[in-house]
């Protein structure tokens, strides 16, 4: 079985066929064509299998198939991947493995996915904000049109339908407690300020938050804002 060529293999082979003889540079050019065919076809199925082995609702960006192929190559897989409706294009350089569901059809992307693809794979830290935060915790139940994370990585917008998803970058400290329930109390906590964390909402806390997340809030204490502290240890206690 004959190997693919590369993509430097083929520019070299190119640049033989142009100096050569007209005979040979068909030859070379006809090679080549079925050569390119072929490469595609082997990168866009390579695509399609990480993709189908992905959980339904994944999100995708050209990046996370460079391993497979070039970026030109990439993107034209991803094109016709789109075409077939194997993938659905949520944004610029965004794709999403759709969640089909009998009794509701495709359902709409998650955030906290899109969020992610959009941080990429540089491990970059994601913090959840604002009302989107208080929305996570029950704290609201209006699901906010702007979902804000915060991140120690660049800021980034994409607007999905009604829905837009930013990551805005933040100090070291903002991001302390990134991953952990401090720090998605500490953002719900700002954003609804100090006069509307009501008794009942400190109770829902109560009943919702795993006993193990609010005893470390103790540990963390430093981490939050000195007029948070109070809240803290009145969620920590059993």
């Amino acid at each position: 079985m004959h190997r693919l060529l590369n993509e430097r293999e083929s520019s070299k082979l190119i640049a033989f066929a142009r100096s050569s003889h007209s005979v040979v540079r068909k030859t070379v050019y006809y090679f080549l064509q079925r050569t390119m065919k072929n490469n595609g076809n082997s990168i866009e199925k390579r695509i399609r299998k990480r993709i189908y082995t992905s959980k339904a609702g994944t999100v995708f960006t050209p990046s996370n198939f460079l391993d497979i192929g070039s970026r030109s190559a990439v993107d034209l897989a991803l094109h016709r991947l789109m075409k077939e409706k194997v993938l659905r294009r949520l944004a610029r350089g965004l794709y999403e493995y759709p969640h089909e569901r009998p009794d509701l059809g495709t359902l709409s992307p998650n955030i906290e996915s899109v969020a992610k693809a959009l941080a990429g794979k540089d491990q970059l830290r994601l913090q959840p904000s604002g009302a989107y935060a208080a929305n996570l915790l029950g704290l609201s139940v209006q699901v906010p049109a702007k979902a804000v994370f915060l991140t120690d990585g660049p800021s980034r917008t994409v607007k999905i339908g009604r829905q837009e998803i930013q990551l805005r970058h933040t100090t070291p400290r903002n991001m302390a407690a990134a991953g952990r329930v401090t720090g998605l109390l500490i953002q719900a906590f700002r954003h609804l300020g100090r006069e509307h964390i009501t008794r009942q909402r400190i109770e829902h806390l109560k009943r919702t938050l795993p006993a193990t997340e609010r005893r470390r809030l103790m540990k963390d204490l430093s981490l939050a804002p000195t007029w948070m502290h109070s809240l803290f240890r009145d969620l920590a206690e059993m």
